[in-house]
């Protein structure tokens, strides 16, 4: 029986490079926009950069590169100046210096002129644009025109699988929405009733805001309920495993907690929390949560949506910064990282390098690494022995903030053994007549809880 092939969308990539942009990360940013695009399912066919002082003109790009653009798209390369009618004649001076300010690259001559193999369906640009660009581009070029936040809300509206990252997800989704709606009548049409007067648009925004409002309201009780569970687990040591996307945080997780996490080489397969105990268990227990991955130019909105979610990584014990080594551009995406976690306080937070994927790597390219960054674990999460050597680092880091007690738990004190092997490491146990007497390797507040919780005397 013959397979059928599904013919994917195609997209065309625009990148525009300003002049605090450099020509590295210009291109570094190009690639990833390619990625992003693959993972919501389209096939890039074509990638047009320019140079340019800024994205503020009317159509982001310059005259001769809209041509051009419109060759892989079959647009016309260009809209009639009387789309521009509603603008003042402020504001149209305003796009004309930008235009002719700018570089706008060559015009083009009929030796110009080519035909590409494909059409691209979208045009995907490498920055944010306002509606009224959107608008511009999509007339000229005759294709949907998206952006680099859409593109990124896109693909986390469709791995969002838990409630609360619906929730997260919906909002950002519709702030993003909200001030690129368009009409879809005349410009007199009007809706009766409650708004009576308001334009179609005027109520589908008005809309939008109850929406929101409903969303936080919604999300808010259920943020109650993930409070209280992370209260619950305060009083145990947690790891954060945090880093950028695809960097292999889940398969880390996966391999030191023996559990069947979502594991999946593509953008943000990881949207929610997951808290797995390490294994095989330790004394004390240690818990590790799985966190949702970064990225640059991280939508705002997103990033306070999931404000919850990157609250684990405010309250762990401990953060393994994990990396994809073998990504050359991984000291920038480090930085990315400790960007977000830098705007949710947790920037003084317990914290040491994971640099994942050593397996990719030569044998020199590991040995420079080691002389880069000699505090960092260097491994693959596919080796045992890596990730045995990850394990016990991260106990050895606990361990340097232990001191060791005896405490004395009668047997008619209920509780307290089970308290004593869960939040402690017992090194000796001597039995008595009336109880055990355990010496122990905790944490000095884990002790002092115990103590008092207990009432046992110093």
């Amino acid at each position: 029986m013959q397979e059928t092939k599904i013919d994917r969308p195609k997209a065309l990539l625009v990148s525009i490079k300003t002049p605090e942009i450099s020509e590295v990360e210009a291109e570094e940013s190009l690639l990833e926009l390619e990625r992003l695009v693959t993972t919501l399912g389209f096939d890039v066919v074509a990638k047009e950069s320019q140079n340019r002082n800024n994205t503020t003109s009317s159509m982001a790009v310059g005259e001769g590169k809209l041509k051009i653009l419109a060759q892989h798209t079959g647009g016309k390369g260009y809209i009639e100046r009387a789309a521009f009618a509603k603008k003042s004649k402020a504001a149209l001076k305003f796009d004309d210096n930008q235009e002719g300010d700018e570089d706008q690259g060559p015009e083009l001559d009929s030796h110009d002129i080519f035909s590409p193999e494909e059409t691209a369906d979208v045009t995907v640009f490498d920055c944010d644009l306002t509606p009224s660009q959107m608008r511009n581009l999509e007339t000229a070029l005759g294709t949907e025109v998206l952006d680099r936040s859409g593109v990124i809300i896109e693909i986390f509206s469709r791995h969002a699988n838990t409630r609360t990252a619906r929730l997260q997800v919906e909002i950002a989704r519709l702030n993003y929405l909200a001030p690129r709606l368009r009409e879809t009548g005349g410009p007199s049409e009007r809706q009766a009733g409650q708004g009576s007067g308001e334009t179609s648009i005027e109520l589908d925004k008005r809309n939008i805001r109850h929406r929101v409002t409903e969303l936080k309201r919604e999300l808010e009780l259920v943020q109650k309920k993930q409070e209280g569970r992370r209260m619950q687990r305060s009083e145990q040591l947690t790891v954060a495993l945090v880093g950028y996307t695809n960097a292999g945080k889940s398969s880390t997780m996966r391999a030191l907690t023996g559990s069947q996490v979502l594991v999946e080489d593509k953008l943000f397969a990881t949207l929610d929390t997951t808290v797995r105990a390490l294994s095989p268990e330790t004394s004390p227990r240690v818990l590790i949560t799985d966190t949702v991955g970064f990225i640059k130019k991280l939508p705002h909105d997103l990033v306070a949506s999931f404000k919850s979610t990157l609250d684990e990584a405010l309250h762990a014990s401990l953060l393994l910064y994990v990396v994809d080594a073998s990504d050359p551009t991984f000291t920038s995406q480090l930085e990315v990282t400790h960007e977000v976690l830098g705007e949710v306080g947790a920037k003084d937070t317990p914290s040491f390098v994971v640099l994942n994927k050593s397996d990719q790597l030569s044998a020199e390219q590991q040995s420079q690494l080691k002389k880069e960054f000699p505090l960092a674990v260097l491994m693959s999460s596919r080796n045992p022995d890596d990730i045995k050597i990850l394990r016990d680092k991260i106990m050895e880091v606990f361990e340097k903030d232990m001191i060791e007690e005896d405490i004395f738990a009668p047997y008619t004190l209920k509780g307290i053994v089970g308290e004593i092997r869960s939040n402690m490491r017992v090194v000796g146990e001597k039995f008595k007549n009336e109880g055990v007497l355990y010496t122990v390797r905790a944490r000095p507040n884990d002790l002092k809880r115990l103590k008092k919780k207990y009432e046992i005397l110093e």
